[in-house]
Protein backbone atom coordinates (compact mmCIF):
# COMPACT_ATOMS: atom_id res chain seq x y z
CA UNK A 1 0.00 0.00 0.00
CA UNK A 2 1.72 2.86 -0.98
CA UNK A 3 2.78 5.56 2.16
CA UNK A 4 0.82 8.51 1.29
CA UNK A 5 -2.48 6.44 2.37
CA UNK A 6 -3.46 6.14 5.60
CA UNK A 7 -4.57 2.79 6.42
CA UNK A 8 -8.58 2.80 7.61
CA UNK A 9 -8.43 -0.93 8.09
CA UNK A 10 -10.13 -2.22 11.51
CA UNK A 11 -11.43 1.86 12.09
CA UNK A 12 -14.91 2.18 13.03
CA UNK A 13 -17.04 5.24 11.38
CA UNK A 14 -20.74 5.30 12.83
CA UNK A 15 -21.53 1.94 12.08
CA UNK A 16 -19.73 1.19 9.90
CA UNK A 17 -16.15 -0.70 10.26
CA UNK A 18 -13.85 -0.77 7.93
CA UNK A 19 -12.45 -4.04 6.80
CA UNK A 20 -10.08 -3.60 3.81
CA UNK A 21 -9.08 -1.28 1.22
CA UNK A 22 -10.94 -1.69 -2.41
CA UNK A 23 -10.17 0.55 -4.50
CA UNK A 24 -9.08 3.85 -6.31
CA UNK A 25 -11.59 5.42 -7.98
CA UNK A 26 -11.32 9.63 -9.42
CA UNK A 27 -8.18 10.12 -7.73
CA UNK A 28 -10.33 9.32 -4.29
CA UNK A 29 -9.33 6.06 -2.12
CA UNK A 30 -12.76 4.04 -1.25
CA UNK A 31 -12.55 1.30 1.49
CA UNK A 32 -14.51 -2.01 1.96
CA UNK A 33 -16.81 -1.43 4.78
CA UNK A 34 -19.14 -3.56 6.98
CA UNK A 35 -22.34 -2.20 8.53
CA UNK A 36 -23.42 -3.29 12.01
CA UNK A 37 -26.69 -5.37 10.31
CA UNK A 38 -24.22 -7.28 8.28
CA UNK A 39 -24.32 -5.45 4.96
CA UNK A 40 -21.02 -4.77 3.00
CA UNK A 41 -20.58 -1.59 1.41
CA UNK A 42 -17.98 0.53 -0.68
CA UNK A 43 -17.35 3.99 0.67
CA UNK A 44 -14.87 7.03 -0.08
CA UNK A 45 -12.64 7.84 2.70
CA UNK A 46 -13.38 11.86 2.95
CA UNK A 47 -17.47 10.56 3.30
CA UNK A 48 -16.19 8.14 6.54
CA UNK A 49 -13.86 10.97 7.69
CA UNK A 50 -16.25 13.99 7.25
CA UNK A 51 -19.27 11.84 8.44
CA UNK A 52 -21.48 11.85 5.70
CA UNK A 53 -21.05 7.90 5.43
CA UNK A 54 -22.12 6.31 9.02
CA UNK A 55 -24.09 3.03 7.97
CA UNK A 56 -25.20 0.65 4.80
CA UNK A 57 -28.59 3.36 5.02
CA UNK A 58 -29.92 1.22 7.81
CA UNK A 59 -29.45 4.34 10.16
CA UNK A 60 -31.66 6.54 8.12
CA UNK A 61 -33.94 4.01 7.73
CA UNK A 62 -34.18 3.32 11.35
CA UNK A 63 -34.42 7.49 12.24
CA UNK A 64 -37.69 7.11 10.00
CA UNK A 65 -39.31 4.13 11.49
CA UNK A 66 -38.76 5.82 15.22
CA UNK A 67 -40.49 8.89 13.30
CA UNK A 68 -43.20 7.31 12.45
CA UNK A 69 -43.91 5.59 15.69
CA UNK A 70 -44.20 8.74 17.36
CA UNK A 71 -46.60 9.50 14.79
CA UNK A 72 -44.24 11.55 12.63
CA UNK A 73 -43.95 12.78 9.12
CA UNK A 74 -40.54 10.39 7.95
CA UNK A 75 -37.78 12.56 7.55
CA UNK A 76 -39.31 15.76 8.30
CA UNK A 77 -37.75 16.04 11.74
CA UNK A 78 -34.43 15.01 9.91
CA UNK A 79 -34.99 18.04 7.03
CA UNK A 80 -35.27 20.71 10.20
CA UNK A 81 -32.44 19.51 12.00
CA UNK A 82 -30.05 19.38 8.91
CA UNK A 83 -31.61 22.82 8.03
CA UNK A 84 -30.81 24.51 11.48
CA UNK A 85 -27.33 23.33 10.92
CA UNK A 86 -26.44 24.48 7.40
CA UNK A 87 -28.10 28.39 8.98
CA UNK A 88 -25.29 28.11 11.28
CA UNK A 89 -22.37 26.68 9.71
CA UNK A 90 -22.85 26.53 6.32
CA UNK A 91 -21.42 29.77 4.98
CA UNK A 92 -22.50 29.40 1.67
CA UNK A 93 -26.05 28.78 2.66
CA UNK A 94 -28.21 31.43 1.77
CA UNK A 95 -29.30 32.22 5.32
CA UNK A 96 -26.47 31.96 6.63
CA UNK A 97 -25.91 35.70 7.20
CA UNK A 98 -29.35 35.78 9.62
CA UNK A 99 -27.55 33.01 11.63
CA UNK A 100 -24.29 31.47 11.45
CA UNK A 101 -23.51 35.01 10.36
CA UNK A 102 -24.67 36.89 13.59
CA UNK A 103 -22.88 34.06 15.29
CA UNK A 104 -26.16 32.46 16.12
CA UNK A 105 -24.72 28.73 16.90
CA UNK A 106 -26.02 25.38 17.62
CA UNK A 107 -26.25 23.65 21.08
CA UNK A 108 -22.97 21.28 20.93
CA UNK A 109 -25.11 18.02 21.83
CA UNK A 110 -27.38 18.90 18.28
CA UNK A 111 -24.45 18.06 16.12
CA UNK A 112 -25.75 14.77 16.37
CA UNK A 113 -29.65 13.95 15.12
CA UNK A 114 -29.92 11.81 18.25
CA UNK A 115 -30.44 14.05 20.97
CA UNK A 116 -31.99 16.78 19.01
CA UNK A 117 -34.78 14.13 18.04
CA UNK A 118 -35.44 13.11 21.35
CA UNK A 119 -35.48 16.51 22.78
CA UNK A 120 -38.10 17.11 20.16
CA UNK A 121 -39.98 14.72 21.10
CA UNK A 122 -39.77 16.09 24.68
CA UNK A 123 -40.56 19.27 24.01
CA UNK A 124 -44.33 18.81 22.29
CA UNK A 125 -42.89 18.47 18.16
CA UNK A 126 -45.60 17.67 15.79
CA UNK A 127 -45.73 18.21 12.11
CA UNK A 128 -47.54 21.30 11.86
CA UNK A 129 -45.48 22.85 14.27
CA UNK A 130 -42.17 24.55 13.35
CA UNK A 131 -38.60 24.92 15.28
CA UNK A 132 -38.37 28.53 16.72
CA UNK A 133 -36.25 30.62 18.91
CA UNK A 134 -37.68 32.45 21.91
CA UNK A 135 -35.13 34.91 21.25
CA UNK A 136 -34.30 35.64 17.99
CA UNK A 137 -30.74 37.01 18.67
CA UNK A 138 -30.45 33.74 21.12
CA UNK A 139 -28.83 30.53 19.92
CA UNK A 140 -30.62 27.26 18.97
CA UNK A 141 -30.73 25.18 22.62
CA UNK A 142 -32.76 23.59 24.70
CA UNK A 143 -33.86 26.65 26.97
CA UNK A 144 -34.55 28.85 24.00
CA UNK A 145 -35.98 26.95 21.45
CA UNK A 146 -39.90 25.69 21.51
CA UNK A 147 -41.99 24.33 19.12
CA UNK A 148 -44.49 27.27 17.36
CA UNK A 149 -47.10 27.48 14.63
CA UNK A 150 -46.74 29.20 11.76
CA UNK A 151 -48.11 32.26 13.13
CA UNK A 152 -46.51 32.14 16.48
CA UNK A 153 -43.09 31.89 14.74
CA UNK A 154 -44.18 35.00 12.27
CA UNK A 155 -45.17 37.13 15.31
CA UNK A 156 -41.60 36.25 16.83
CA UNK A 157 -39.16 38.16 13.76
CA UNK A 158 -36.60 40.37 14.75
CA UNK A 159 -38.84 43.10 12.21
CA UNK A 160 -42.16 42.52 13.55
CA UNK A 161 -42.91 45.98 14.34
CA UNK A 162 -45.19 46.46 17.57
CA UNK A 163 -47.67 49.07 19.19
CA UNK A 164 -49.00 48.94 23.10
CA UNK A 165 -52.61 49.39 23.85
CA UNK A 166 -54.82 48.99 26.94
CA UNK A 167 -51.56 48.52 28.53
CA UNK A 168 -50.19 45.53 26.56
CA UNK A 169 -47.27 45.41 24.09
CA UNK A 170 -48.00 43.65 21.21
CA UNK A 171 -47.06 42.92 16.96
CA UNK A 172 -49.06 44.41 14.95
CA UNK A 173 -50.04 40.80 13.49
CA UNK A 174 -51.34 39.68 16.91
CA UNK A 175 -53.36 43.22 17.94
CA UNK A 176 -54.64 42.33 13.72
CA UNK A 177 -56.12 38.88 15.36
CA UNK A 178 -57.90 40.06 18.25
CA UNK A 179 -59.64 41.90 16.88
CA UNK A 180 -60.33 40.31 13.43
CA UNK A 181 -58.63 43.10 11.73
CA UNK A 182 -57.56 42.61 8.50
CA UNK A 183 -53.94 42.76 8.69
CA UNK A 184 -53.09 44.80 5.41
CA UNK A 185 -55.68 47.48 6.63
CA UNK A 186 -54.44 47.45 9.63
CA UNK A 187 -50.70 48.07 8.39
CA UNK A 188 -52.16 50.49 6.18
CA UNK A 189 -53.94 52.37 8.78
CA UNK A 190 -51.35 52.33 11.38
CA UNK A 191 -48.71 54.28 8.07
CA UNK A 192 -51.65 57.05 7.66
CA UNK A 193 -50.73 57.74 11.55
CA UNK A 194 -54.45 56.57 13.01
CA UNK A 195 -54.48 55.79 16.73
CA UNK A 196 -55.38 52.10 17.69
CA UNK A 197 -58.72 53.60 19.43
CA UNK A 198 -59.53 54.74 15.64
CA UNK A 199 -58.69 51.71 14.19
CA UNK A 200 -60.55 49.09 16.71
CA UNK A 201 -64.06 51.69 16.34
CA UNK A 202 -63.78 51.93 12.54
CA UNK A 203 -61.88 48.48 11.47
CA UNK A 204 -62.75 45.91 14.53
CA UNK A 205 -64.80 42.44 14.18
CA UNK A 206 -64.24 41.73 17.75
CA UNK A 207 -65.19 44.32 19.97
CA UNK A 208 -62.90 45.24 23.50
CA UNK A 209 -64.07 45.45 26.71
CA UNK A 210 -65.83 48.73 27.17
CA UNK A 211 -63.56 49.85 29.68
CA UNK A 212 -60.52 49.18 27.60
CA UNK A 213 -61.65 51.93 25.14
CA UNK A 214 -59.83 55.20 25.92
CA UNK A 215 -61.98 58.36 25.11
Amino acid sequence: MPRHRIDLTGQRFGRLTVIGYHDTKHGQTRWKCICDCGTEKVVYAQNLKNGDSRSCGCLLHDFNKTLVVHGCEPRRLHRIWSGMKCRCNNPTNKDYPRYGGRGITVYPEWSEFIPFREWAFASGYADDLTLDRIDVNGNYCPENCRWATPKEQANNRRNNRRTTYMGETKTFSEWADQFGIDIYIFHAAMRRGRTMDEIVRTYAKKQPMKEGIRE
